[in-house]
């Protein structure tokens, strides 16, 4: 596993965001984005999780006061990546992975379209 602080791993989420095209980012709505350390539950390899109802899904009704989530896990992409730059471009590709989640698109179709 490579080492990298939380402030050096911080950046690279910023970074990742910051790749979003602003047209796309002015487009989310109601989310949170969240680093932690490892993820809850039976897959200690997940590098993101977008938590939340897709805006495909939520109707004319709402969906409550609560932000969505997206989580970024911190060590998981340590113990996956080779080096910092790879650190970066895997944590830009879970950044877009995961909004894209929040847009409805799942993840068969991201991996049709090279997102995987």
């Amino acid at each position: 596993m490579i080492t990298m602080s939380d402030e050096e791993f911080e950046k690279a989420v910023e970074d990742g965001l910051d790749a979003v095209p602003d047209e796309l980012f002015d487009l989310i709505d109601n989310v949170v984005i969240l680093i932690e350390d490892e993820p809850e539950g039976d897959d200690p390899d997940l590098l993101g999780l977008y938590d939340g109802i897709a805006l495909t899904e939520r109707g004319n009704t709402g969906y409550g006061e609560l932000p969505d989530r997206i989580l970024i896990y911190k060590n998981p992409t340590l113990r996956y990546c080779e080096d910092a730059e790879h650190v970066r471009e895997e944590v830009a590709v879970t950044v877009v992975h995961e909004i894209a989640h929040h847009f409805g698109i799942d993840d068969d179709r991201l991996h049709e379209l090279g997102w995987d």
